[in-house]
């Protein structure tokens, strides 16, 4: 189940990305860094001018509002501008009577996907990506101490799926006829995921990829 309350916003700094609270106030910018090149984005939403941003930013933050999301503005650090986005989505909060090991306090979530994420086309392969996943896995796991975190994209969108893979999450399968593309099709969804017990070995990875 969801929690109709949204979440406390969060700030998170990593060794290359600053990841800020997504706000209105990022619009503009995050058009400049998306129109860059747009080559990168045939299977991805992306905004491409400032109403679309707008548009993009509100849908986000009506879905936090909701509890469902917590959306966050990519900012590179060594230059202080905004580089792209990404969030915490189908944030999950099961249900488990009271005295069960598993029972959280109220607003700390079971489970997490982390999603919605896009770099404009000069930050990607920068390592701001890993570091991005680094930040949002690192305060799933170890602020939250969530069971799953879980990542999904369009099948067909072989470069997202390496950097999902690249990270270390495991393909738990492809969903056929899943949803709308942004294409204006219907999109066949593979699902990802990194289990509790997985992330240290992860973490590791990780850091070693950025060092």
């Amino acid at each position: 189940m969801t929690n109709p309350r949204p979440l406390k916003p969060i700030d998170l700094q990593g060794r290359y990305v600053h990841l800020i609270p997504l706000s209105m106030d990022h619009a503009r910018e995050l058009v400049n860094a998306a129109n860059i090149s747009r080559k990168t984005y045939q299977f991805t939403l992306v905004p491409h001018d400032l109403e679309s941003a707008r548009n993009y930013i509100q849908k986000a933050l009506d879905s936090y509002q909701q509890g469902s999301a917590l959306p966050f503005a990519i900012a590179d650090k060594s230059m202080g501008r905004i580089a792209g986005s990404t969030r915490f989505l189908n944030i999950e909060y099961w249900d488990f009577p009271e005295g069960h090991a598993l029972r959280r306090p109220e607003g700390v979530p079971h489970v997490v996907e982390i999603g919605a994420t896009w770099l404009g086309e000069p930050y990607q392969r920068s390592g701001m990506n890993t570091d991005a996943k680094l930040c949002l896995l690192t305060h799933a796991f170890e602020v939250w101490n969530v069971l799953r975190v879980a990542l999904k994209t369009d099948a067909r969108n072989a470069q997202s799926r390496a950097n999902i893979e690249r990270i270390g999450a495991k393909l738990d399968g492809v969903i056929r006829a899943h949803m709308a593309s942004f294409d204006g099709g219907i999109r066949d969804s593979a699902f990802y995921s990194i289990l509790q017990a997985e992330w240290p070995e992860l973490k590791i990875r990780l850091q070693s990829k950025l060092r």
